[in-house]
C-alpha cells in the first residue's frame, strides 16, 4: 500500500485535539502516519500530543510559533508519505476519508489534488446543518481564484509530487523548503492552490461525500474579515507576475466573490453596517456573482437588507426561534 502522511498543525488546541487525533487514528485505510506539529502552544496541547505520540502511527514535532503555513511546511518536511493530507487540530475526518482519496488518486494519475465536501460543526462539535458542497469536476484556475472549491485546508489530500513542484527556499531559511508561504497568516490556502494551478499541470478534482467536519470558530482566523481581505489582495499582487493576463481578466470577478463571502460573514456576525458596506462593494466590483450564482447572491442581499432594516436584536430572535423549531423537529 502507498504510505500517506496526515499533518496536524496544532496551536493552543487542547480542547479539540484529542477528538481530531482519535478520528484520524480511526481511518479505514491502514498505511498512514500522523505528524502533529506543535506550533509553540502555551496550553496543554504539547502534553496531549505527546501522549498520542506513543502510538506507533503518530509522531510529534515542536517548534516556535510560525503560523499555520509554517506548521504545515514543518510537517511536510518531517513526513515520509507519497500522499499528504492536512487536518487542522479542531477539525475531524470521517473514517473513510483517507481511503476514498487514496482510491481516487490511484485511479486518476493526472489528478494531483483531491478534495471533498465538508459538513460544518460549531465549537461544541455539533453539526450545523450546513455544508460546503464544492464543484468536483472541471476545476480550472479561474474557478479556484473565484470560488476556492477546496473550501478549507482539512478537506484536501494531495501528492507529494505536487508540493515538490512548487517548493522554494527563501534566502533566510536554513532548515527546509517552503510550500505554503509563511508570510501569510490568512489566505495561505488559496495562495498555495492558485500557485499550483497557475504553475503546474496537475489536475484538481473532488470526490463525493462530506468527508470532513469543519469547525466554525467565531474566535478564529475566519472571523478576522479585515485582515482576510488584506491578505487576499496581497496574494493577488504576489501571484500576478505568474500570469498577468489571467489576473487582468479574472481579478474583478474574483474580488466580488471574496467581498460577497465577507458580506455573508458580516451577516453571521450581525454587523449591519459592515454587511451593507460589503454588499455595495461587491455589487460595484462585478455582477458576476449575481449572474453566476443568483440564488446565493439574492439571499445575501436580502439578508443584508433585513439586518439593516430590523436590526441585530430582531434578527437574533428570528434565528433563535428558527433554531428552536429545528431542535423540536429533530426530537419529534
Amino acid at each position: 500500500m502507498t504510505l500517506a502522511s496526515i499533518i496536524v498543525p496544532a496551536f493552543n488546541v487542547a480542547r479539540t485535539i484529542s477528538e481530531t487525533l482519535d478520528a484520524l487514528l480511526a481511518q479505514s485505510y491502514s498505511d498512514f502516519e500522523v505528524i502533529i506539529v506543535d506550533d509553540g502552544s502555551t496550553d496543554e496541547t504539547p502534553r496531549i500530543a505527546a501522549e498520542f505520540a506513543r502510538h506507533p502511527r503518530v509522531r510529534m514535532v515542536r517548534q516556535a510559533n510560525r503560523g499555520l503555513a509554517g506548521a504545515r511546511n514543518t510537517g511536510i518536511a518531517a513526513s515520509r508519505g507519497e500522499i499528504i493530507g492536512f487536518c487542522d487540530a479542531d477539525d475531524l475526518w470521517e473514517p473513510e476519508k483517507l481511503a476514498v482519496h487514496m482510491a481516487h488518486l490511484n485511479a486518476n494519475p493526472d489528478v494531483g489534488i483531491s478534495y471533498s465536501g465538508s459538513a460544518l460543526i460549531n465549537d461544541a462539535g455539533d453539526l450545523l446543518r450546513q455544508a460546503q458542497r464544492p464543484r468536483l469536476h472541471n476545476v480550472d484556475a479561474a474557478l479556484i481564484f473565484k470560488r476556492n472549491p477546496i473550501g478549507n485546508g482539512s478537506a484536501v489530500v494531495l501528492r507529494r509530487d505536487v508540493l515538490e513542484a512548487i517548493a522554494w527556499r527563501p534566502r533566510h531559511e536554513q532548515v527546509r523548503d517552503w510550500y505554503f508561504d509563511e508570510t501569510f497568516r490568512q489566505s495561505e490556502d488559496i495562495e498555495c492552490w492558485l500557485r499550483i494551478a497557475l504553475s503546474t499541470e496537475w489536475k484538481f478534482e473532488g470526490v463525493e461525500g462530506l468527508l470532513t467536519r469543519y469547525r466554525i470558530n467565531a474566535e478564529g482566523l475566519s472571523a478576522a474579515t479585515d485582515r482576510q481581505l488584506a491578505a487576499w489582495e496581497r496574494m493577488v499582487i504576489k501571484l500576478t507576475p505568474l500570469n498577468p493576463a489571467f489576473f487582468l481578466v479574472n481579478t474583478g470577478d474574483a474580488r466580488a466573490y471574496q467581498l460577497r463571502y465577507l458580506n455573508r460573514r458580516a451577516i453571521s456576525d450581525l454587523d449591519a453596517i459592515r454587511a451593507v458596506a460589503l454588499s455595495r462593494a461587491w455589487m460595484a466590483q462585478s455582477r458576476a456573482p449575481l449572474f453566476e450564482e443568483p440564488a446565493k447572491s439574492v439571499v445575501t442581499l436580502a439578508a443584508t437588507a433585513g439586518l439593516s432594516v430590523f436590526g441585530a436584536a430582531v434578527i437574533r430572535r428570528i434565528m433563535a426561534f428558527g433554531q428552536r423549531r429545528q431542535d423540536t423537529a429533530a426530537l419529534s
